[in-house]
């Protein structure tokens, strides 16, 4: 096991593929499992293209305010408490 950087978040990611990768190298991790090895440009563009993509956002951003705007709905503000929506009568 190592601990991974994925632009800052750090994770535990499995290294049982590649059990020869180096402190410094860069890796393609599938649900916590280092798959495949990447020379720097290509970590490089493929980060910006998650980046440009939201993926980022998606992986490692605020999961609640995500969800709040996927749904439409406003985040509630921190200190409250989320309730459920009115009921309209029929």
């Amino acid at each position: 096991m190592a601990d991974v950087s994925f632009g800052g978040v750090r994770k535990k990611v499995c290294l049982a593929y590649l059990p020869d990768i180096a402190i410094g190298e860069y890796v393609i991790v599938h649900v916590g499992f280092a798959i495949q090895r990447l020379d720097e440009q290509s970590a490089v563009d493929t980060i910006e293209q998650f980046r440009e993509l939201g993926i980022l956002d998606e992986e490692f951003g605020d999961g609640f305010a995500l969800a709040a705007e996927q749904s439409g709905r406003p985040l509630p503000q921190s200190g409250g408490t989320a309730q459920a929506p009115k009921e309209t009568s029929r």
